[in-house]
């Protein structure tokens, strides 16, 4: 496939991205722009948008021309040219207990479209760039929930993507198994140059491992910035030689509302991931 992207075209560009669930509004006036080559953390609570905005994003819901764009390309007119860029690690579990590590990983590569006669050797990279390699041959069904996170990692990145999109990556983990992934992302990120754009509602997995971030709360983003600018802001507002966190941060921005956000649905798709992986 020829690549006919922009060469100063950014990763990902939202423009008044609006959408709407019946009468709520999930995303709200969404402005954003992701930096080609950066670890982009998009944050809040459960029921901010932030997934809302990823579906949008990765194509899965329907959005007007001109709304958002991936490396140039318009996702309402060019949905293919698009996911041929992404890869897509969803809240929802998408690895099969009952195939191997190996097998499931194979199976994207084919949904995927990658080559026949490269999908082997494919594979077998993903696998070993998680570090998945030796684990390869066993059931899913007997992977630890940080070892399934990984495997999902290898099958998002089994097509090479530019773009990776992780949606809550580390739901339901331990502290251990989520240092685990994030490791396993960095070092691929540091290996390939890709984009990441994660979701998170882990504040200290953002300030740790992102570039910039962008906090959003009832579907709009509050601020954007590096971790260390938006800490170092609120405490020039405070002036009372505090050292306020990213949580802090947050909770400046998102005000009163902080604790209204989600719904039943939120909190029991959320729930359910959790009991799977842990």
């Amino acid at each position: 496939m020829t690549d006919d992207t922009p060469p100063t075209a950014d990763a990902v560009t939202c423009t008044g991205l609006t959408y709407a669930f019946g009468g709520s509004k999930a995303v709200d006036g969404l402005d954003l722009t992701v930096t080609s080559g950066e670890v982009f953390g998009l944050l809040g609570p459960n029921g901010a948008g932030k997934t809302t905005a990823i579906r949008c994003v990765t194509t899965l819901l329907p959005v007007p021309a001109g709304m958002v764009k991936v490396f140039g390309h318009d996702v309402a007119a060019g949905r293919m040219a698009v996911r041929r860029m992404l890869g897509y690690v969803p809240q929802q579990l998408s690895a099969d207990a009952n195939l191997t590590g190996r097998e499931n990983v194979a199976l994207f590569a084919r949904v995927f479209d990658v080559p026949r006669k490269e999908r082997a050797p494919r594979v077998a990279e993903a696998l070993e760039a998680v570090g998945l390699a030796e684990a390869a041959d066993r059931m899913a069904g007997t992977y630890s929930g940080g070892m399934i996170r990984r495997l999902e990692l290898a099958q998002a990145l089994v097509s090479s993507p530019r773009l990776l999109i992780l949606d809550e990556p580390t739901i339901g983990l331990d502290p251990i198994a989520r240092t685990g992934v994030w490791e396993q992302i960095m070092a691929v990120r540091a290996a390939s140059g890709m984009t990441v754009l994660v979701t998170t509602h882990y504040m200290d997995e953002a300030d740790q491992y992102c570039d910039r971030v962008a906090l959003m709360h009832q579907g709009r983003v509050r601020a954007v910035g590096t971790p260390r600018q938006l800490t170092d802001d609120l405490r020039a507002r405070r002036g009372d030689g505090s050292s306020p966190t990213l949580e802090d941060v947050f909770r400046d921005v998102a005000g009163s509302g902080l604790d209204e956000g989600g719904d039943f649905r939120d909190v029991r798709r959320t729930r359910r991931t959790a009991s799977r992986v842990g």
